[in-house]
């Protein structure tokens, strides 16, 4: 059976009172986002507390399904037949017609769960659970009622229509992007920094993202790598306004001045730097990385107190008690996983020092620094103004 009507469930939105509408609408906005690229045309509506996709005429089934379900927000997707009230007899009948055409076989368990939120239907949830239940059993002897652990939970909803639905497929849950502000990633072409964004975008925030490019030393595949990944983190996200920062010469810079255990922590110092310019024109209110404590020499506790120490904005690391394994699960469930493991090294790796130093004393950095000091400046500004931008969508 093709369905072309579509219950949309919502977690949290549900318990934000006054401002629930402002949630629901930019729900209602994502849901048409999602749905513009997909074969076929959509009507969303919302009517209390509940919002409803129909398509009209032919449309790729598959495709509006993966569509629904990827949008934050969303934690169901209900395939629905919707009627107009009849009376219970018309009602039973549809029941019937649902139950043949979606279940052919009908050694199944069910139960019925009805909610009466139109109080002038003639019969209550209770009653209706009971009559519908034994119609059912009357039509499809085979069919036996669990109330505990049924095969199929015949959902019946009596509204302005009525709703009848069984199938409920799993959407990502959090917030509708763009209901919890903006914030700046720092995407490499890793494991950890596209998860990193998928987690934060699923809050709500829209992402930006700044990549650090380093050619020669990484090649054009690299850069497009990145790119792929930001189109996969879209998918979920929205459009992605991508900086393409060329770092080589800063690299270099600080390669030649300073000492070479201490070169990711200033490396990483100065990315953070560029990445807040950035961040304040977008008007981001924070960074995002996808450091996890103690992963890399890098992220110990005393390395990613350093890096904090130049940025004014807080910088979100929604990863930071994640093992790897946890977050190659999420990266494996997002479809990133499969694009970070190319083998095409970042500036990070390329420049990594043979015994990077794992406790940094930031009064020894910023003595480093100093070694800095004549052409620092300088080489910032020639990569701020040199930054591609790139928009990228799914």
């Amino acid at each position: 059976m093709i369905f072309h009507s579509f219950l949309i469930k919502y977690g949290e939105i549900g318990i934000k009172g006054k401002n629930r509408y402002l949630f629901e609408d930019a729900l209602v906005s994502q849901l048409t986002f999602s749905l513009k690229p997909v074969e076929g045309e959509f009507e969303i509506t919302k009517e209390q507390g509940r919002i409803y996709v129909n398509a009209k005429g032919e449309y790729d089934y598959d495709e509006a399904m993966e569509a629904m379900t990827r949008v934050f927000g969303v934690v169901g997707v209900c395939p629905m037949v919707q009627v107009e009230d009849q009376g219970f007899e018309q009602l039973s009948k549809d029941v019937l017609a649902y139950l043949e055409q979606v279940y052919p076989d009908k050694n199944k368990t069910f139960k019925v769960n009805s909610r009466r939120a139109r109080k002038n239907f003639p019969l209550d949830s209770q009653e209706i659970n009971m009559e519908l239940g034994g119609i059912i059993l009357d039509a499809y002897p085979e069919m036996k009622v669990d109330v505990h652990q049924p095969d199929i939970m015949l959902n019946i909803e009596i509204r302005n229509m009525i709703n009848i639905y069984s199938i409920i497929l799993p959407g990502p849950g959090g917030m509708p992007v763009g209901t919890n502000g903006k914030a700046m990633l720092l995407l490499s072409g890793g494991i950890d920094s596209p998860v990193a964004g998928y987690m934060i975008a699923k809050r709500g925030v829209q992402i930006d993202a700044v990549y650090f490019h380093a050619p020669p030393y990484t090649s054009e595949r690299a850069k497009q790598k990145v790119i792929d990944l930001a189109k996969i983190v879209a998918r979920y996200s929205g459009p992605i306004h991508l900086k393409i920062v060329n770092f080589t010469d800063i690299q270099l810079y600080i390669y030649d001045q300073c000492p070479h255990e201490e070169l990711t922590i200033i490396m990483r110092r100065y990315m953070m730097k560029i990445a807040e310019h950035f961040a304040g024109e977008d008007r981001c209110l924070g960074l995002i990385t996808g450091e996890s404590i103690g992963q890399v020499a890098s992220q110990t506790m005393q390395s990613l107190a350093a890096t904090n120490e130049v940025c004014t904005m807080p910088v979100y690391r929604p990863l930071i008690g994640f093992d790897k394994n946890e977050i190659i699960a999420v990266s494996e469930k997002i479809g990133t996983y499969e694009t970070s493991i190319q083998p095409f090294e970042d500036c990070c790796t390329i420049f990594v020092a043979k015994h990077p130093v794992t406790k940094p004393n930031l009064n020894i950095i910023k003595k480093s620094e100093t070694k800095l000091q004549e052409k620092i400046d300088e080489l910032m500004k020639t990569a701020i103004e040199t930054t591609e931008t790139i928009v990228v969508e799914a």
